[in-house]
């Protein structure tokens, strides 16, 4: 972490936070054998100006992790830079182009991770709707109103694609289910093409879920897609009053020993009595979620060394 030269008020802010990140539990990962990913929705990020001290917290939180997807990246890009240069030289972000209608929020999807422990292999795409033919056009039926945007990277031996979105919360649940099961059509066609670029697929993002038992999670999982062991019993949401599973970490199972029993969710609020701890002048909830978020991130940590689960298929399919 590369904070430089900080006010003592931001000083005493990072300590109280580096408290809250260690109630979380956070295993370090190893180079080439593990590596820890969230998903974070950062509230409208670069939309409104962030205190300074924001943007420090900012990331100290990211820091923990290997990869994050970020949610809510806006256009301007200017505070999610000084966030990079607090991570220090090794962090890098890829990043799609911003929606510019009201149902994309002029919002973007990225990816910011640390090069030591994860590399980026070459694919960077949104998706796109499913498409007709009509007449000599081919136009999509329906739309994503954000589109998922998907990267490829590699971590030690293992070679996957990462994909991140942020699903519409619309005036009623079903136009948000069509759009969830939509993207989980797509995500399957997508991992089943003969030339996919690797059929390691792994789904983060926003999908304004409220639990795991209702009928948007059951559309998003119905090709096979489920969260990691470690998340999928969690007593608890994202949003900062804990209730709602609007984030998600997906897998196909395809590497059973893959994910590793660790994983939750990062608490840096707490509630709302704790506020001044991080900025001693008072901020209300509300303004609060506009200086981190009104998100919590959630992550997990991936076995990357897989060799020898693959050398036991080698020999049981011999």
């Amino acid at each position: 972490m590369n904070h430089g030269r900080i006010s003592p008020q931001i000083a005493q802010g990072l300590l109280s936070l580096q408290k809250r990140i260690k109630l979380a539990n956070i295993p370090s990962s190893k180079i080439d054998e593990s590596l820890t990913i969230a998903t974070w929705n950062i509230r409208e990020f670069g939309r409104r100006p962030r205190r300074e001290a924001a943007l420090h917290y900012i990331a100290e939180i990211i820091g923990q992790f290997d990869l994050v997807g970020i949610v809510e990246l806006r256009e301007n890009l200017e505070e999610v830079a000084k966030v990079l240069q607090y991570l220090g030289p090794y962090w890098r972000i890829i990043y799609s182009d911003a929606m510019s209608d009201a149902g994309g929020n002029h919002e973007r999807l990225g990816f910011i991770y640390d090069k030591r422990a994860v590399t980026f292999t070459g694919l960077a795409a949104e998706a796109d709707a499913p498409r007709k033919q009509r007449g000599l056009e081919y136009l999509p039926e329906t739309s994503f109103w954000r589109s998922p945007y998907m990267v490829s990277f590699r971590a030690g031996n293992f070679d996957f694609v990462i994909l991140s979105a942020h699903i519409r919360w619309g005036d009623d649940l079903s136009a948000r289910g069509q759009e969830i099961e939509m993207l989980a059509d797509w995500i399957e066609g997508k991992r089943r093409g003969t030339h996919a670029e690797d059929k390691d697929l792994i789904v983060v993002g926003d999908f304004n879920i409220n639990q795991l038992d209702d009928d948007l999670y059951k559309k998003i999982t119905k090709h096979g897609l489920c969260a990691p062991e470690a998340l999928r019993h969690l007593s608890y949401g994202s949003d900062l009053a804990k209730k709602k599973r609007y984030d998600q970490i997906l897998h196909y199972p395809r590497y059973p020993s893959n994910f590793s029993n660790l994983g939750g969710i990062l608490d840096y609020y707490i509630d709302e009595s704790y506020i001044p701890e991080l900025f001693p002048d008072g901020l209300t909830k509300a303004e609060f979620t506009y200086q981190l978020s009104d998100h919590l991130p959630l992550w997990t940590q991936i076995n990357t060394d897989i060799e020898g689960f693959r050398l036991e298929q080698v020999l049981k399919q011999g």
